[in-house]
């Protein structure tokens, strides 16, 4: 096998180990809000469709991350998150991020 063809049977396997490649700390951050909001309550979501004639149809969805059923500290969780993702520790605090409200 020439270089070339052995680069292109490694190329699956380079790609595989950048999926794993930690990401910068600020995206880890915006990423892991939603893991600390899955844990701090359930989501929610819920449609009614609408036709000529009438409602036609609706539908309810919840949803519960395990975090949530096990009670864990949304900020540890959005922490945790971040470290796996990016290998540093948050540089804002989950309860300094924007767009995070505590209920």
């Amino acid at each position: 096998m020439n270089g070339r063809g052995a680069l292109l049977a490694m190329a699956p396997a380079l790609l595989g180990l950048q999926a794993c490649a930690p990401i910068p700390v600020e995206r880890a951050e915006r990423v892991c809000l939603d893991s600390a909001r899955d844990a701090r309550s359930p989501r929610t979501e819920m449609g009614v469709g609408f036709g000529s004639h009438g409602a036609r149809g609706g539908y309810v969805s919840v949803g519960m991350s395990s975090d949530y059923i096990m009670g864990r500290d949304p900020s540890r969780v959005y922490q945790d998150c971040v470290l796996r993702r990016s290998g540093q520790m948050p540089t804002v605090p989950l309860y300094d991020q924007p767009g995070w409200r505590a209920r």
